[in-house]
């Protein structure tokens, strides 16, 4: 079946679309590592292997493999051919505890651990206590090595398997940092509608996307499979840094990426950031965290190419996408529901708040996820029904929507500070404290207070070569927010916490001032 044919398909799959990719620009490269690379036609016979080498492991449909290991043309072609083969996928972070990588391979019931050097080390501990079979992914004596796992390769074909579409693509972890993580079951249906959306997105044949976010990510992976499956060539980075990743965008003249916040700002704070050539720029994206006003107008003013924000969870749900180059006027909001995603808000009852109120975000579309895996009880106090029974997601996340129908986060839920029966939205006083010459981020967290219950305190960064003097910053948000809003503590922090993806860690900073204000 033709490409053209199958994205006509109301359901196709990832594996089918990188097949006829191999048929129709078989030596084009499909994937760049480093120095190397693998055409079309490479990577769809090394998917062949792949699927043979499970099935002959009697690895069934809708079973699980894992991989925990750093981005790599292997780490890809495990991925892609166990999907042929009707195999789940979990990918698992690398940055995670031994403890949580063993707790998170006993939930998805993985047969199989793909790995490296790295996670080898990291789980030594307890590598006594792992089932899965482990086989590694770089040549290193972590397990049995990939090629002596595949043999026999020569011209290998799996037996046909059908692909339905509620049949779980991967499982995803959340990051774990309030609490156990939890396996995001994604459908095959659901991989489909990013495959079929990326179209209009300019992925494609002569496509170049520059991928610098690890390959666990749902971040990466509503990226990665648009541009493979689309015919485009997908260059990675095993680790990002902002001088590299502009050598190699100007090198393989990229026209695709996808960063978070953090990543645009440090890119954009390179002294010879102008010196590059990034005309091949067609769209650039970002998502999971907030993706301050300034910045965004900082990279439509220098970096040529649109720029599109994305508001969403893994989980699914409803979307928000921000054109911010053709709304330049709306960059602090997260622009308005994608087609054919129908985004509401609802108070603590549960119940929808008036036009204009703010309430917490929950939505519904074609991408949503099956459930949590192995968690009734968490799956349903994730969902929202309406009155007439259709299902929402919720994200825990409070906004409202502008006029123009455009929805502006407030926070999330889980942060929000009360103090002295007032809401406080820390995200208003981190705006208002970027704006200080001397401070290049901030983050505010509420903590335990004996008068106000909470109050705010704010971890503030200085800007390279900047001194920041608190006093005077405390004097300069005093006079732009409201008695309630005014951190009683203001800490400076070298650097903030983050996940892998570049999300604040809230949590930490939280714990850290309790701890020391305990001692």
């Amino acid at each position: 079946m033709s490409i053209e044919t199958l994205l006509q398909q109301p359901f196709g799959t990832v594996p089918q679309m990188l097949a006829a990719q191999a048929q129709a620009r078989p030596e084009v490269a499909a994937i760049v590592d480093d120095e190397r690379s693998v055409s079309f036609r490479q990577l769809d016979a090394l998917m062949d292997e792949v699927a043979s080498a499970l099935q002959r492991q009697r690895l069934a449909p809708t079973q699980c493999i894992a991989i925990c290991a750093h981005s790599s043309i292997e780490y890809l072609a495990v991925f892609l051919g166990a999907l042929r083969a009707g195999v789940a996928v979990s990918p698992l972070a690398p940055s995670s505890t031994a403890e949580q990588l063993h707790m998170m391979l006993q939930d998805c019931a993985a047969s199989f651990l793909f790995l490296d050097r790295a996670v080898a080390q990291l789980l030594a501990p307890i590598a006594e206590q792992l089932q899965a079979k482990r086989i590694a992914l770089d040549a290193s004596p972590a397990g049995q090595s990939l090629v002596d796992w595949l043999a026999p390769a020569d011209g290998a074909k799996p037996a046909p398997v059908t692909l339905e579409p509620a049949w779980p693509f991967n499982i995803i972890y959340s990051s774990g940092t309030t609490g156990a993580p939890k396996g995001i079951v994604q459908s095959h249906a659901m991989r489909w509608n990013h495959v079929t959306r990326g179209v209009d997105l300019g992925y494609g044949p002569g496509a170049v996307t520059l991928c610098s976010t690890p390959l666990y990510s749902n971040t990466t992976l509503v990226s990665v499979f648009p541009t493979l499956a689309l015919g485009a060539t997908l260059v990675l980075m095993r680790r990002f840094d902002a001088v590299r990743f502009l050598e190699l965008a100007q090198k393989h003249r990229a026209t695709h990426a996808m960063l978070v916040p953090v990543q645009y700002r440090r890119i954009m704070a390179v002294p010879h950031f102008d010196s590059f050539d990034l005309t091949s720029f067609r769209m650039k994206f970002s998502t999971s965290a907030p993706f301050p006003a300034e910045l965004k107008a900082d990279v439509l003013e220098r970096w040529p190419g649109g720029l599109t924000e994305y508001y969403g969870m893994t989980e699914g749900g409803g979307s928000c996408r921000l054109l911010a180059h053709e709304h330049p006027d709306k960059l602090h909001t997260v622009g308005q529901p994608m087609p054919g995603h129908e985004v509401r808000l609802i108070d603590e009852d549960g119940k929808e708040v008036a036009a204009g109120e703010i309430g917490e975000v929950v939505g519904r579309s074609a991408s949503m996820m099956n459930g949590y895996h192995n968690q009734p009880e968490k799956t349903a106090a994730a969902e929202w029904y309406s009155a007439d029974g259709l299902r929402f997601i919720r994200t825990g996340d409070i906004g409202r929507f502008d006029e123009d129908g455009f929805l502006i986060l407030m926070d999330r839920k889980k942060d929000m500070i009360i103090s002295g029966g007032f809401n406080i939205y820390p995200s208003d006083i981190e705006a208002v404290i970027a704006l200080h010459p001397d401070v290049l981020e901030a983050a505010v967290v509420g903590v335990p207070s004996e008068k106000w219950g909470e109050t705010p305190v704010a971890f503030v960064t200085p800007r390279p070569g900047r001194t920041l003097d608190l006093a005077a910053l405390a004097q300069f948000v005093s006079e732009r927010v409201g008695k309630t809003q005014r951190p009683s503590v203001y800490e400076i922090a070298e650097s903030l916490p983050r996940s892998a993806i570049g999300k604040v860690l809230k949590r930490e900073l939280r714990d850290s001032f309790t701890r020391s204000a305990g001692d």
